[in-house]
């Protein structure tokens, strides 16, 4: 009996999709550079520093939509929407081939932030700015790496699985809008120096990129809903 063609597509293994080796420098040389860059500034007390301190202190003014932005990093709200993303996912390819291959990738690595920021933190013993009590280990951002990691990972797993383009650019732009707006509240009501919320940025491109590049040579193409 023949295969219909939309389900052969979605049960046959993955072909392996290349990538330009330019795109690769951009999505992983370029931020692991500048995070190299701005962890060594960090650790040498370098001039960048003194540039980011005045950059901070005027952006600090801690209102209540600050902290409200903010909290768009916490795991209470970012990994809840990881998780219902996950689960939706699970749910709507669990008869695939290897449907467990993007869920399980994506909630390792967002495991995996905690085991690569913690030691940064130990490791630069950065001091908060004048807003919070004093203390160190604010560098880099966990906050900000939470919703990126949370707020990214959804993106690339739920991305696919829309037609319309309209619906594709709405569900980036939700998730540029979410990283930008915790990350613009962190600043904001001085709970983290800007450099700690843009190392961060550079090191979550590096995972999302890595994790992008894992669904492309592991996963099948995916027949989008809203296409019949």
């Amino acid at each position: 009996m023949p295969i219909p063609a939309n389900q052969e597509r979605a049960t046959s293994p993955a072909r392996t999709r290349r990538t330009h080796p330019g795109a690769l420098t951009l999505l992983f040389g370029f931020p692991a550079l500048l995070f190299a860059l701005i962890t060594w500034q960090v650790v040498a007390d370098g001039p960048l520093l003194r540039l980011d301190e005045r950059v901070s202190r005027g952006l600090v003014h801690p209102d209540g939509l600050s902290e409200f932005l903010s909290d768009l990093g916490n795991v209470q709200v970012a990994v809840p929407v990881l998780a219902i993303a996950l689960g939706y996912v699970a749910l709507r390819t669990r008869r695939t081939h290897r449907w467990w291959l993007p869920v399980t990738a994506a909630a390792l690595l967002m495991a995996l932030v905690p085991a690569l920021i913690i030691p940064l933190k130990e490791l630069t013993d950065r001091p908060g700015t004048p807003a919070v009590p004093p203390a160190t280990g604010f560098y880099p951002s966990g906050h900000t790496a939470t919703a990126a990691i949370a707020y990214g990972c959804a993106t690339l797993l739920l991305l696919p699985r829309l037609g319309p383009p309209l619906a594709r650019r709405a569900l980036v732009a939700a998730c540029l809008v979410l990283v930008l707006g915790a990350s613009y509240g962190l600043v904001r009501r001085g709970y983290h120096w800007p450099l700690d919320v843009v190392a961060s940025w550079c090191l979550c491109a590096v995972l999302l990129s890595s994790l992008w590049l894992f669904l492309r040579r592991t996963t099948p193409p995916v027949q989008p809903s809203g296409r019949a």
